[in-house]
């Protein structure tokens, strides 16, 4: 199978990229790899959701793949979801597309620009109705998720996007991912693991090496369970 690995940082999946045997080095973005009987490309996009709609619907209208993945931390609304709980993103949305009408927001469709049945939108959400086959997969928490260029950490920004998305996590690059996924046809799946509770910030509470571990043990299963 020839898979694309989707990753904002290569820190997320150091432990991971470790345990891969190097092949090539395809540009300064992309990295061949292979763990048979797979071969994979490793696309490092740089963190938010404008880069990696570019790198990915770049890589993948030249490339050849059977999957995407997309692995990364993110942040939890949902506070059953502890932290170091590693999820797959079957929902996301692009939570600040719109525009504010004093306190309210109004989601683009709202607003007569984008219709919310718009290919590849389903109800204004980005889904993942066929993820590839695996039992590590099928074994993950299913979350919906928003994408933000701007992490939440304002109690009242907090309440907002709870009340209009109702996420359990957020993420800078997921929808993107997803929707260039879902343009070029590549059957894909998004994994995070939670690193943080979604409140002011409060960097002496995460756990990212926690959630760094627990992300690459299940990516790795994952890889080869395919």
């Amino acid at each position: 199978m020839r898979i694309l690995l989707v990753i904002a940082t290569s820190l997320e999946v150091a432990p991971l990229l470790s345990s891969l045997a190097p092949v090539a080095e395809r540009s300064s973005r992309l990295q061949a790899f292979r763990r048979d009987p797979h071969e994979i490309d490793v696309l490092t996009t740089g963190v938010g959701m404008v880069a990696t709609a570019t790198w990915c619907s770049r890589t993948l209208v030249t490339g050849d793949y059977d999957l995407a993945l997309n692995f990364g931390a993110c942040g939890a609304f949902d506070r059953t979801l502890t932290l170091g709980t590693v999820v797959h993103v079957t929902t996301d949305r692009f939570a600040e597309l719109g525009a504010e009408d004093g306190d309210a927001f109004l989601p683009i469709s709202e607003l007569g620009l984008l219709d919310a049945n718009e290919f590849p939108f389903t109800a204004g959400a980005l889904l993942n109705v066929a993820p590839p086959e695996s039992p590590i997969l099928q074994s993950l928490v299913s979350v919906s998720s928003i994408t933000v260029n701007t992490v939440h950490g304002n109690e009242s920004s907090i309440a907002r996007a709870v009340e209009t998305s109702a996420p359990q996590v957020e993420s800078m690059e997921g929808a993107a991912f997803m929707y260039a996924s879902l343009v070029h046809g590549v059957r894909f799946a998004q994994i995070r693991s939670v690193s943080n509770v979604v409140e002011r910030r409060n960097r002496e509470a995460w756990k990212m090496q926690e959630a760094i571990r627990a992300l690459n043990a299940t990516a790795l299963e994952l890889i080869d369970t395919l």
